[in-house]
């Protein structure tokens, strides 16, 4: 990942040049692939005028949708890409304060759960200007469940929330203790400032209880999932600009949750407590009890979802959707960057198209993007 530009430099400064360069090349695709927008030159002499004077450059509202779109787009890790252009880009940029960006998430989080035609949304808040950076989202995703260790080193809840629940319980957060609790919004206004917690209505998460269609004590596991998987702790970067706060979600693969979050060891581990009720014989890794045990998790996970009427796509679906997204990018003269070890479900891999071919090389520079954010 290339460095944060300083474009708080002089006129000429390296990091002005670079973040130039930057905008310019930006700016020529915007209207490349936007014919509308005419001639690049005018707005190329705007933006440039523009970084020499203050620094940065605010992009249209035009330029942001396109921007965000394309980053989807340019998601090497991401199979459901076919999808880009249908992307609800909220603009945000004049949303700072820590309780209006909470508010916002939540409407972010309602809009995209639709009654359960989920949308994909994006929420782009204020960018980072030099010498003033941005408030930040702490959470990775809006909706995640928090994770308890006690004492004697029992878990509960998911792991992979331990460490926001500790802190949003250092601020004083009081929380249930439960296997699900939905961790409140942390956002925090600046580099070394306490977060801010904010509890998530509930009005504002939909929740699937999980079932199998053909094992009644499924549901004696007690097991459920929110609907919105939206992805909170990435910056979004157009043209040299970087938004550190811009939530982002699709809708779910099945995998994600039956394979990955209930499924692995560092997460919900339930293929044991499934593969018991199941009646498999878990002495030996023979048997392939895990195996089965794995499908089955996988099939209660679709099942509720469709019965509940919550958008969710299969592992088989999305893999010939994807390979479409590819023709058609081809057929634009486009590559479509992908990792392999991403877009390969967890469950059945080389029953899916997408196992068995090569992918256009991932480009760390390719831009616009959604990168890794970098600490304060």
């Amino acid at each position: 990942m290339p460095p944060v530009h300083d474009a708080a430099g002089p006129p000429g400064g390296a990091g002005q040049r670079g973040l130039v360069a930057e905008a310019a090349a930006f700016v020529r695709q915007f209207h490349e692939e936007t014919p509308a927008a005419g001639d690049p030159l005018p707005r190329l002499r705007e933006v440039i005028a523009e970084i020499e004077r203050t620094g940065t450059y605010r992009h249209t509202v035009e330029e942001l949708a396109f921007g965000a779109r394309i980053a989807w787009r340019n998601s090497a890790r991401c199979i459901g890409r076919l999808y880009w252009r249908s992307l609800v880009v909220r603009d945000l940029r004049h949303v700072t304060g820590p309780e209006e960006m909470a508010q916002e998430c939540f409407t972010h989080l309602r809009t995209a759960t639709n009654g359960g035609r989920i949308r994909p949304v994006v929420s782009v808040f204020a960018p980072d200007a030099p010498g003033r950076p941005a408030p930040r989202i702490l959470n990775s995703q809006l909706v995640r469940y928090a994770g308890y260790l006690d004492e004697d080193g029992v878990r509960t809840g998911d792991p992979a929330g331990e460490r926001l629940a500790s802190l949003a319980r250092s601020l004083e957060w009081k929380s249930g203790e439960g296997r699900f609790d939905v961790l409140p919004l942390l956002i925090q206004p600046g580099p070394g400032a306490e977060p801010r917690w904010f509890e998530v209505p509930d009005d504002a998460v939909l929740e699937v209880d999980l079932r199998h269609p053909e094992h009644g004590w499924f549901a004696e596991l007690g097991l459920r999932w929110y609907a919105v998987p939206a992805i909170s702790d990435m910056t979004l970067e157009i043209g040299g600009v970087r938004y550190p706060a811009a939530p982002f979600n699709g809708w779910y693969m099945g995998t994600e949750i039956g394979a990955r979050n209930l499924a692995d060891a560092d997460r919900y581990a339930m293929l044991h407590e499934v593969g018991r009720r199941l009646g498999l014989d878990t002495s030996s890794e023979r048997t392939l009890w895990r195996d089965r045990a794995l499908v089955e998790l996988n099939v209660a996970v679709l099942h509720s979802f469709q019965e509940a009427g919550v958008t969710m796509a299969d592992h088989h679906t999305e893999s010939e959707r994807f390979l479409r997204h590819i023709a058609q990018e081809e057929r634009l003269g486009r590559p479509t960057p992908a990792d392999w070890s991403w877009i390969v479900p967890p469950v059945s891999g080389g029953l899916t198209p997408v196992y068995h071919r090569y992918y256009d090389p991932v480009d760390p520079d390719l831009r616009p993007a959604f990168l890794t954010r970098e600490p304060w």
